[in-house]
């Protein structure tokens, strides 16, 4: 946790100071000294992803100052300074420091309320853990942090501004985060769909949650038969905030994929493939947690979003391999593999989100396919489109919020490979091109309205530790959904 408070440059327990690779220079003389020999002795450069530390004597108390470097000027970019900050955040906590002071980079390339917003975001996420579970971990202390220019004594609004709505993103951040990190005997879609009723209560968006009976009588065939296997009933879960009452007809749509466990069905996964499904609800967590952003932030733009909750398990009354299924458009597909189930949920979803929320344009995220972990890793994110200023639009929010977006085709001849012999279509391509087939899969059931399919599965958990994060969930979209929806409503 993170309160902000109004340190100063001397009284803060310690200094972090960002310094360009061509102006290792601060307004102190003292601080120029340490700073001169450090660069002289070969220590610190100024290169980005560099760090020194050293100690120095202020107002009778030691004091530690962290140099953290940018790199070139011509080079800086908000990246850079989220990296920098996520690090000395880290490195600090790791010396059990508390009271932080974090000078704001001197740079003509980027706005102050930009680059004070972005090191809050970082602050905040640098400072996050998630070890509720741990019997044996150490309370977490609370850190003091203040974001500012050496010499400025108050703040100004803007500056609160900024602190505030990169304190707002990185919360909608976390909120994705701890609900892909809880196991799946924690999160099911019961409980999937309390934390966005709880989700709504806080942060100002209406929250309508259907049970089985709602879902069938809507005729959701394929979400249905996803769900069916598992005792655990499934939950449509729909959340809808309208910051533009004038314009009710103009809505985006949201919908996410829930699948809070995935065995694979009687397509079975192995044993490793399976630890970690508890994170197969990443788009829908990502969900709740830009909606929240958004609706906390009160911003001018109406948007719905849709989870089809469930498990996919194996019991007498799961679907099989072979079978041909319904969906709530009509439509019907040959089940050739129980694992390729989340597309069967975002269908119905989808169909139900543009026919009975009457939405304008939809963005579907989920961790559908290992193919685009394979082909783009963990650092970017797979989307397939039918609307190329749709993408530009979401291209360019991902560039300005540091979440890697990577288009991909939608020739004709990747549709063939989802045509079925015996049904309208079948929900795997098999192995060729399979983040491109599953997306194609979805498109045949968004009536032509622009659409936006994010493959998460590389980008919604990561395997390592990172200035930004620790191992598990990372929250990814959520700050590229926001910055979309900021830029329509102004």
């Amino acid at each position: 946790m993170i309160s902000y408070k109004s340190l100063t440059c001397s009284t803060a327990d310690a200094l972090v100071i960002y310094l360009l690779e061509n102006n290792l220079k601060v307004s102190n003389e003292d601080l120029n000294k340490n700073i001169s020999f450090a660069e002289d002795k070969g220590l610190f450069k100024g290169k980005s992803g560099e760090s020194y530390s050293f100690t120095r004597t202020v107002n009778d108390t030691i004091q530690t100052v962290l140099l953290v470097g940018l790199g070139k000027e011509e080079d800086i970019n908000l990246d850079k300074v989220r990296e920098a900050t996520g690090k000395a955040i880290k490195k600090l906590k790791e010396l059990g420091i508390t009271n932080i002071f974090l000078r704001v980079p001197h740079t003509e390339a980027i706005k102050l309320e930009e680059l004070i917003k972005a090191m809050a975001t970082s602050a905040e996420l640098a400072n996050y853990t998630f070890n509720k579970y741990k019997t044996d971990a150490k309370e977490e202390k609370e850190l003091n942090v203040s974001i500012s220019r050496c010499g400025v004594k108050e703040a100004t609004k803007e500056i609160e501004d900024a602190i505030n709505e990169g304190v707002e993103v990185a919360k909608g951040i976390i909120i994705a985060r701890n609900l892909v990190n809880e196991p799946s005997n924690v999160i099911y879609p019961e409980t999937l769909a309390e934390a966005a009723v709880n989700a709504g209560k806080e942060s100002g968006f209406e929250v309508e949650v259907h049970g089985v009976e709602k879902i069938k009588a809507l005729k959701m065939e394929a979400f249905y038969n996803v769900a069916k296997g598992s005792v655990k009933e499934p939950k449509l879960i729909v959340m809808r905030y309208f910051g533009d009452e004038d314009n009710k007809e103009n809505v985006l749509g949201l919908v996410g994929k829930g699948l809070t466990y995935d065995s694979g069905g009687y397509s079975i996964k192995p044993t490793t493939g399976m630890v970690d499904m508890k994170s197969d609800m990443g788009g829908a967590a990502s969900v709740i947690g830009a909606l929240s952003v958004i609706a906390k932030r009160g911003l001018k733009l109406n948007v719905i979003a849709v989870i089809a909750a469930c498990e996919n398990l194996i019991s007498g009354d799961a679907y099989k391999p072979g079978e041909v299924i319904g969906s709530m458009a009509g439509k019907t597909i040959e089940v050739v593999n129980t694992d390729a189930e989340g597309r069967l949920t975002l269908v119905d979803a989808v169909h139900y989100i543009i026919t009975e929320e009457k939405v304008n344009e939809v963005i579907d995220l989920a961790t559908l396919t290992g193919a685009a972990l394979v082909a783009l890793g963990e650092t970017t994110t797979a989307v397939v489109t039918n609307n190329e200023g749709f993408f530009n639009e979401l291209k360019s929010a991902s560039e300005y919020t540091g979440d890697n977006m990577w288009q991909l085709p939608t020739f004709d001849d990747y549709k063939e490979l989802i045509k079925s012999d015996i049904a309208d279509l079948k929900n795997s391509g098999g192995r060729f091109a399979g983040t491109i087939t599953a997306g194609l899969f979805i498109e045949a059931f968004v009536q032509d309205k622009p659409w936006l399919h994010l493959d998460i599965a590389g980008t919604a958990w990561t395997s390592k530790n990172s200035n930004l994060g620790v191992k598990g969930g990372t929250g990814a979209p959520v700050h590229t959904l926001y910055e979309l929806a900021k830029r329509r409503s102004k």
